[in-house]
């Protein structure tokens, strides 16, 4: 059975546990559980993102980041827009929907919220993933991430 919540005080250290292993697969040298421990937990407990994470019968398999770009934050870009921050599912259950899963789902936790749009900036190895959902890349470059911003101005959640 699969199913996404949102992460709470039971899923809170496999949490941790997965977004160490996104950073380890993306050569980031970052220390991954301090940036959890000391700002991702904390923002989220600040309400300032969402995080879900996806089971797989009964295990963690997956993590969505995202939030509403709001006042004049260090993650602000574009007020009032969805930021898709980061979507991770582990190695061994890719290639089953579960990445569209999780981003249908922060797609319709955004749309409920009041956000219309959303935007996200993709590594190279996700760019396909992100079109197939409805994003388009601009001409907009984000230096300290070294990618273009993809933008989705309808959040009707089709991922082809």
């Amino acid at each position: 059975m699969i199913k996404v919540s949102p992460v709470n005080e039971k899923t809170k250290d496999g949490f941790i546990n997965l977004f160490c292993d996104y950073y380890a697969e993306l050569g980031c040298e970052d220390d991954a559980k301090h940036l959890a421990e000391e700002y991702v937990i904390p923002d989220l407990l600040a309400g300032l993102l969402s995080i879900d994470v996806l089971e797989e019968d009964g295990k963690l398999a997956g993590f969505a980041i995202y939030q509403t770009d709001a006042g004049d934050g260090e993650w602000c870009l574009m007020e009032g827009w969805g930021d898709i921050r980061e979507i991770y599912v582990v190695p061994q259950s890719r290639g089953q929907g579960f990445g569209k899963f999780l981003l249908y789902t922060a797609e319709m936790k955004l749309r409920e919220s009041g956000t219309l749009k959303a935007y996200c900036l993709p590594y190279e190895s996700a760019i396909d993933f992100f079109t197939a959902c409805g994003y388009t890349p601009t001409d907009d470059y984000n230096e300290e991430l070294d990618c273009f911003v993809f933008k989705k101005t309808k959040l009707d959640n089709a991922c082809k």
